[in-house]
């Protein structure tokens, strides 16, 4: 591979902000694996935003972009997984697999696709110091008569029609929206863009809790939600918080520290066939490897109010945070029931432009 951009390229990233900032090109906010994309001829190598290959897991992807993209390029673009008109991203996380013959498999009942918004080198010519605006329009016409599944993500400079995105997309799994200066040059792992993200409030149950790294302080609240059964599942967890914080609420919480699992709604989680029934906390999986899943448990009486953008399934996407405790609350309030639902949208007219 002999490329005016080499891998690996760490790829540019965006700080939060609550509202949409005027004077930017806009982009919806993709749910999927971020990935750098090499193409020289038929070499194609797919850089990880941790500069990791993903190449092996996705050789649908490999041979879309063979036929789509440009015989020479760098795309910097997400990885996504669209299922019933919305991405999935729980079908992309099972794309990470150890076996070939999975993986093979996996490539062929959830195939995958990429959404391209970024173009980083064309032919001989490097376009990474190049305005933003420019390299965008560069992208536009590289992949002009590329078809699914490689698309170009819509964009915009008209505020109103993001504020619009921001408003309808969701249903379709995105999850914000992405601003970026058109002047900007591409700057490898700076937060130099801007990402707006949906935010919700929910009443948990906190039923656990994983000391701290560096000592015995907290590290992150397990959080709980009843399902229709009345089980207590296991939905995510709240984890960033001052040292000082994390100190006091061990000293909080140790009212409610259980000697053991024994008679708590999560005292089969060392089990195969209870992970497989419920979720519950410690799971394997092959992004923690053997990472130590192990926690403390606490009897589940006290709630608390966290934020959150979006649900993956039945848990949150990513870490909550952390509101104000709820003392006012049930635990047994604390319901799959009170989460909103975003109106469905179909992915299609998203990649369509619309």
């Amino acid at each position: 591979m002999d490329l005016p951009v080499m891998p690996p390229v760490r790829p540019m990233l965006a700080k939060a902000a609550r509202t949409i900032p005027p004077g930017m090109l806009y982009e919806a906010k993709w749910d999927g694996f971020r990935a750098i994309v090499f193409r020289d001829g038929d070499e194609i190598e797919l850089g990880s935003r941790s500069g990791k290959p993903l190449t092996r897991y996705f050789p649908d992807v490999v041979a879309a972009l063979r036929d789509h993209a440009p015989a020479r390029c760098v795309l910097d673009g997400e990885i996504v997984i669209a299922r019933e008109g919305r991405l999935d991203f729980e079908a992309l996380l099972e794309r990470i697999h150890p076996a070939d013959s999975r993986v093979r498999h996996l490539a062929e009942v959830t195939p995958a696709g990429f959404v391209a918004f970024d173009l980083l080198a064309l032919g001989d010519a490097s376009l990474m110091g190049e305005a933003q605006r420019d390299r965008r329009e560069a992208l536009a016409a590289a992949l002009r008569d590329s078809a699914a599944p490689v698309f170009t993500a819509p964009a915009t400079d008209d505020i109103e029609v993001a504020r619009g995105w921001f408003e309808r997309f969701e249903g379709a799994g995105l999850d914000g929206v992405v601003a970026k200066p058109p002047g900007l040059a591409y700057r490898p792992g700076e937060r130099v863009m801007v990402k707006v993200k949906h935010e919700r409030t929910a009443d948990c149950v906190v039923a656990g809790l994983r000391p701290h790294k560096s000592g015995p302080v907290l590290g992150s609240l397990l959080l709980g939600l009843y399902d229709g059964a009345g089980r207590l599942q296991h939905v995510g967890v709240c984890a960033s918080f001052p040292m000082a914080r994390r100190q006091a609420l061990m000293t909080e919480l140790e009212p409610l520290r259980m000697a053991s699992a024994e008679g708590h709604p999560w005292e089969r989680w060392a089990s195969e066939e209870a992970q497989a029934a419920d979720r519950l906390p410690g799971g394997p999986s092959r992004w923690t490897g053997k990472k130590d899943l192990s926690w403390v448990p606490l009897r589940p009486e006290r709630v608390v109010e966290v934020a959150y953008d979006h649900m993956q399934g039945a848990r949150f996407r990513h870490t909550a945070q952390f509101r104000r405790w709820r003392d006012d609350r049930e635990p047994e309030q604390c319901t799959y029931a009170q989460l909103e639902e975003p109106v469905g949208y179909d992915l299609a007219e998203v990649l369509g432009g619309a």
